[in-house]
């Protein structure tokens, strides 16, 4: 497995994963929204066999760094790959400067909130009605300190 910065090159193929993973009302990315996260944010991929099996998303632009997006392939679930796209983003979040990072998650994804629980993460309060099917989230933090 290798994890990378994606490149302009991958937009396709992120947007592709994006649509298998997320439906209209889990706000899924453009794919002109990925090209402009590739040069504005940080954006991590993770490759088996040259396929793109997972990716993170986090937004730089702001005090603290947002977890906006991570989505890891269903044939490539269990392979601890979504734990590799969080270490990776946490060290270059560490080394610029960031000592919080953000992220909203579905209430009802018990998967991703154990795995960002196991991460460090804290339920910091409910976002009511956040998603587009009127589905509450949790706001989540962490102290990369």
């Amino acid at each position: 497995m290798t994890i990378r910065r994606a490149l302009g090159s991958d937009a396709k193929k992120l947007y592709e994963l994006e649509k298998k993973l997320f439906s209209k009302d889990n706000f899924p990315l453009s794919q002109g929204s990925i090209r402009y996260h590739l040069k504005n944010n940080l954006l991590y991929l993770s490759e088996l066999h040259g396929n793109i099996a997972g990716y993170v998303l986090v937004l730089i632009k702001r005090k603290n760094a947002k977890l906006y997006s991570i989505g890891v392939d269903e044939t490539h679930r269990g392979k601890k790959i979504a734990n590799g796209l969080l270490d990776s983003v946490f060290k270059e979040l560490a080394i610029m400067g960031f000592e919080n990072i953000l992220l909203e998650v579905r209430v009802d994804n018990y998967g991703a909130i154990s795995l960002y629980k196991k991460r460090g993460f804290e339920i910091k309060k409910i976002l009511k009605k956040f998603y587009g099917d009127g589905c509450n989230a949790y706001l989540m933090g962490l102290d990369l300190k």
